[in-house]
Protein backbone atom coordinates (compact mmCIF):
# COMPACT_ATOMS: atom_id res chain seq x y z
CA UNK A 1 0.00 0.00 0.00
CA UNK A 2 1.93 3.32 -0.99
CA UNK A 3 -0.33 5.12 0.94
CA UNK A 4 1.31 4.35 3.98
CA UNK A 5 4.41 4.35 6.08
CA UNK A 6 6.71 2.21 7.86
CA UNK A 7 9.03 3.93 10.86
CA UNK A 8 11.07 1.57 13.10
CA UNK A 9 11.55 2.64 16.95
CA UNK A 10 14.14 0.88 18.30
CA UNK A 11 17.06 1.14 21.73
CA UNK A 12 16.14 -0.04 25.03
CA UNK A 13 13.65 2.58 26.35
CA UNK A 14 11.66 2.57 22.51
CA UNK A 15 8.84 0.87 24.09
CA UNK A 16 8.29 2.88 27.10
CA UNK A 17 9.35 5.71 24.96
CA UNK A 18 6.07 5.15 23.24
CA UNK A 19 4.09 4.76 26.50
CA UNK A 20 4.25 7.90 27.62
CA UNK A 21 3.20 9.72 24.44
CA UNK A 22 0.16 7.51 22.46
CA UNK A 23 -2.99 6.88 23.39
CA UNK A 24 -2.94 3.32 23.66
CA UNK A 25 -1.18 0.76 25.77
CA UNK A 26 2.13 -0.24 24.53
CA UNK A 27 2.23 -3.26 26.66
CA UNK A 28 -0.67 -5.14 24.70
CA UNK A 29 2.14 -5.17 21.78
CA UNK A 30 2.60 -8.88 22.79
CA UNK A 31 -1.10 -9.87 21.44
CA UNK A 32 -1.01 -7.89 18.03
CA UNK A 33 -1.54 -5.16 16.43
CA UNK A 34 -2.09 -2.01 18.94
CA UNK A 35 -3.91 0.89 17.69
CA UNK A 36 -3.37 4.37 18.60
CA UNK A 37 -3.03 8.05 18.01
CA UNK A 38 -0.63 10.73 19.46
CA UNK A 39 -2.23 14.22 20.30
CA UNK A 40 -1.33 17.32 21.08
CA UNK A 41 -1.30 18.59 24.55
CA UNK A 42 -4.72 20.61 24.05
CA UNK A 43 -5.99 16.62 23.34
CA UNK A 44 -6.19 17.54 19.37
CA UNK A 45 -5.74 14.71 16.41
CA UNK A 46 -1.97 14.85 15.23
CA UNK A 47 -1.56 11.35 13.96
CA UNK A 48 -2.95 7.91 14.31
CA UNK A 49 -1.33 4.30 13.62
CA UNK A 50 -0.74 0.94 14.34
CA UNK A 51 1.96 -0.16 16.25
CA UNK A 52 3.44 -3.64 16.02
CA UNK A 53 6.48 -5.88 17.68
CA UNK A 54 9.70 -6.37 15.47
CA UNK A 55 11.58 -8.22 18.10
CA UNK A 56 12.60 -5.54 20.83
CA UNK A 57 11.68 -3.13 18.78
CA UNK A 58 8.74 -1.50 17.38
CA UNK A 59 7.13 -1.04 14.17
CA UNK A 60 4.68 2.05 13.38
CA UNK A 61 2.11 1.86 10.57
CA UNK A 62 0.95 5.54 9.38
CA UNK A 63 -0.56 7.25 6.66
CA UNK A 64 2.29 8.57 4.06
CA UNK A 65 1.48 11.94 4.23
CA UNK A 66 2.14 12.33 7.99
CA UNK A 67 5.02 10.25 8.26
CA UNK A 68 7.98 12.93 7.97
CA UNK A 69 5.91 14.92 10.07
CA UNK A 70 5.51 12.26 13.04
CA UNK A 71 9.37 11.22 12.19
CA UNK A 72 10.48 14.42 13.37
CA UNK A 73 7.54 15.32 16.45
CA UNK A 74 9.15 11.70 17.58
CA UNK A 75 12.60 12.58 17.91
CA UNK A 76 11.55 16.12 19.21
CA UNK A 77 10.22 14.16 21.89
CA UNK A 78 13.67 11.50 22.11
CA UNK A 79 15.80 13.98 24.38
CA UNK A 80 17.88 11.48 26.14
CA UNK A 81 16.11 8.61 25.80
CA UNK A 82 17.59 5.52 24.48
CA UNK A 83 15.60 5.35 21.56
CA UNK A 84 16.11 5.54 17.26
CA UNK A 85 13.06 6.36 15.13
CA UNK A 86 13.68 5.48 10.96
CA UNK A 87 11.85 5.39 7.67
CA UNK A 88 11.68 1.66 6.36
CA UNK A 89 11.16 0.08 3.47
CA UNK A 90 8.72 -2.16 4.52
CA UNK A 91 5.34 -1.88 2.84
CA UNK A 92 1.89 -2.74 3.63
CA UNK A 93 -0.61 -5.51 2.64
CA UNK A 94 -4.14 -5.64 4.13
CA UNK A 95 -7.11 -8.34 3.27
CA UNK A 96 -9.94 -9.56 4.13
CA UNK A 97 -9.89 -13.17 3.50
CA UNK A 98 -7.62 -16.27 4.74
CA UNK A 99 -4.58 -14.00 6.58
CA UNK A 100 -1.58 -15.26 5.25
CA UNK A 101 1.20 -15.99 7.59
CA UNK A 102 3.12 -13.37 9.76
CA UNK A 103 -0.27 -11.37 9.19
CA UNK A 104 -1.50 -9.59 12.54
CA UNK A 105 -5.32 -8.93 12.99
CA UNK A 106 -6.78 -5.38 12.41
CA UNK A 107 -7.35 -4.30 15.87
CA UNK A 108 -10.48 -1.67 15.27
CA UNK A 109 -12.76 -4.18 14.09
CA UNK A 110 -13.02 -7.85 13.04
CA UNK A 111 -14.23 -7.07 9.38
CA UNK A 112 -10.91 -5.35 8.42
CA UNK A 113 -9.69 -8.16 8.04
CA UNK A 114 -5.38 -8.42 8.60
CA UNK A 115 -2.50 -6.64 7.65
CA UNK A 116 0.87 -8.39 7.08
CA UNK A 117 4.37 -6.36 7.06
CA UNK A 118 7.37 -6.59 4.27
CA UNK A 119 9.08 -6.12 1.14
CA UNK A 120 5.47 -6.26 -0.92
CA UNK A 121 2.37 -4.00 -0.19
CA UNK A 122 -1.18 -4.18 -1.68
CA UNK A 123 -3.94 -5.44 -1.04
CA UNK A 124 -7.03 -8.22 -2.08
CA UNK A 125 -9.52 -5.40 -3.77
CA UNK A 126 -12.06 -5.86 -0.39
CA UNK A 127 -14.21 -2.61 -0.74
CA UNK A 128 -12.80 -0.81 2.19
CA UNK A 129 -15.08 2.11 1.82
CA UNK A 130 -18.29 0.22 2.62
CA UNK A 131 -16.21 -2.01 5.35
CA UNK A 132 -15.46 2.10 7.24
CA UNK A 133 -19.17 3.13 6.56
CA UNK A 134 -21.13 0.07 7.93
CA UNK A 135 -18.79 0.66 11.10
CA UNK A 136 -18.07 4.34 11.12
CA UNK A 137 -14.33 3.65 11.16
CA UNK A 138 -12.45 7.22 10.04
CA UNK A 139 -10.00 7.79 7.72
CA UNK A 140 -6.78 9.82 8.25
CA UNK A 141 -7.00 13.01 5.89
CA UNK A 142 -10.62 12.14 5.26
CA UNK A 143 -12.38 12.20 8.46
CA UNK A 144 -9.73 13.05 10.85
CA UNK A 145 -7.83 15.91 10.69
CA UNK A 146 -6.35 18.69 13.35
CA UNK A 147 -9.11 19.85 14.83
CA UNK A 148 -10.36 15.75 15.63
CA UNK A 149 -10.99 14.91 18.87
CA UNK A 150 -10.54 10.98 19.10
CA UNK A 151 -13.61 10.04 21.87
CA UNK A 152 -15.66 12.34 19.08
CA UNK A 153 -14.32 9.99 16.49
CA UNK A 154 -15.02 6.96 18.20
CA UNK A 155 -11.43 5.51 19.17
CA UNK A 156 -12.93 4.08 21.94
CA UNK A 157 -14.96 1.52 20.22
CA UNK A 158 -12.30 0.93 17.81
CA UNK A 159 -9.70 0.10 20.49
CA UNK A 160 -7.35 3.20 20.05
CA UNK A 161 -7.42 4.50 23.38
CA UNK A 162 -6.86 2.86 27.30
CA UNK A 163 -8.03 4.77 30.18
CA UNK A 164 -6.17 3.20 32.82
CA UNK A 165 -2.57 3.20 30.91
CA UNK A 166 -1.15 6.18 33.23
CA UNK A 167 -0.11 9.61 31.87
CA UNK A 168 0.08 10.52 27.58
CA UNK A 169 0.06 13.70 25.70
CA UNK A 170 -3.62 14.81 25.67
CA UNK A 171 -4.03 12.37 28.12
CA UNK A 172 -6.22 14.95 30.59
CA UNK A 173 -8.28 16.62 28.04
CA UNK A 174 -9.21 13.07 26.96
CA UNK A 175 -10.38 11.49 30.44
CA UNK A 176 -12.31 14.84 30.72
CA UNK A 177 -14.24 13.84 27.64
CA UNK A 178 -14.65 10.81 28.74
CA UNK A 179 -15.60 11.00 32.59
CA UNK A 180 -17.09 14.84 32.91
CA UNK A 181 -18.86 15.78 29.83
CA UNK A 182 -21.28 14.62 27.57
CA UNK A 183 -20.20 14.41 24.21
CA UNK A 184 -22.45 16.19 21.77
CA UNK A 185 -20.76 15.75 18.28
CA UNK A 186 -19.21 12.96 16.64
CA UNK A 187 -19.14 10.88 13.85
CA UNK A 188 -21.78 8.46 12.86
CA UNK A 189 -23.29 6.59 10.34
CA UNK A 190 -26.12 8.13 8.63
CA UNK A 191 -28.76 6.97 5.75
CA UNK A 192 -27.75 9.22 2.23
CA UNK A 193 -30.25 9.58 -0.44
CA UNK A 194 -28.13 10.80 -3.63
CA UNK A 195 -24.70 11.76 -3.45
CA UNK A 196 -22.77 14.64 -2.44
CA UNK A 197 -18.79 15.48 -2.49
CA UNK A 198 -16.84 14.21 0.96
CA UNK A 199 -16.52 17.29 2.86
CA UNK A 200 -19.81 19.07 1.86
CA UNK A 201 -21.79 20.75 5.06
CA UNK A 202 -25.00 18.96 6.26
CA UNK A 203 -28.04 21.27 7.24
CA UNK A 204 -31.60 20.76 9.09
CA UNK A 205 -34.00 23.67 8.87
CA UNK A 206 -31.21 26.06 7.20
CA UNK A 207 -28.83 25.68 9.69
CA UNK A 208 -25.43 23.84 9.73
CA UNK A 209 -25.39 20.38 11.79
CA UNK A 210 -22.48 18.71 10.33
CA UNK A 211 -20.57 17.61 7.77
CA UNK A 212 -21.00 14.55 5.55
CA UNK A 213 -17.80 12.22 4.23
CA UNK A 214 -17.27 9.16 2.58
CA UNK A 215 -20.03 7.50 1.21
CA UNK A 216 -21.02 4.02 0.10
CA UNK A 217 -24.02 1.83 -0.65
CA UNK A 218 -26.96 4.23 0.32
CA UNK A 219 -24.72 5.61 3.94
CA UNK A 220 -22.18 8.04 4.65
CA UNK A 221 -19.84 8.91 7.54
CA UNK A 222 -20.91 12.35 8.71
CA UNK A 223 -19.46 14.55 11.67
CA UNK A 224 -22.71 15.66 13.28
CA UNK A 225 -23.49 17.86 16.43
CA UNK A 226 -26.53 15.89 17.74
CA UNK A 227 -28.57 18.11 19.04
CA UNK A 228 -29.29 19.61 15.79
CA UNK A 229 -29.46 16.29 13.84
CA UNK A 230 -33.32 15.91 13.80
CA UNK A 231 -35.41 14.86 11.20
CA UNK A 232 -34.18 15.09 7.27
CA UNK A 233 -30.99 16.63 6.68
CA UNK A 234 -29.39 18.02 3.04
CA UNK A 235 -26.45 17.65 2.20
CA UNK A 236 -25.59 19.49 -1.34
CA UNK A 237 -28.01 17.27 -3.59
CA UNK A 238 -28.43 14.40 -1.03
CA UNK A 239 -30.85 14.01 1.71
CA UNK A 240 -29.47 12.29 5.18
CA UNK A 241 -31.32 11.21 7.81
CA UNK A 242 -29.79 9.84 11.14
CA UNK A 243 -31.43 6.91 13.62
CA UNK A 244 -30.09 7.75 17.28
Amino acid sequence: MSDRRILRLSGSDAKSFLQGLVTNNVDRLGDGLVYAALLTPQGKYIADFFLAADGDAVLLDVEASLAEGLLKRLNMYRLRADVQVEMTDLQVKRGTGDAPEGALSDPRHADLGWRLYGPEGGDDDSDWDAIRVAHCIPETGIELGPESYILEAGFEALKGVDFRKGCYVGQEVTARMKHKTELRKGFRTVQVEGAAPAGTEITAGGKPVGTLFTQSGGKGIAYLRFDRAKGEMQAGDARVTWQE
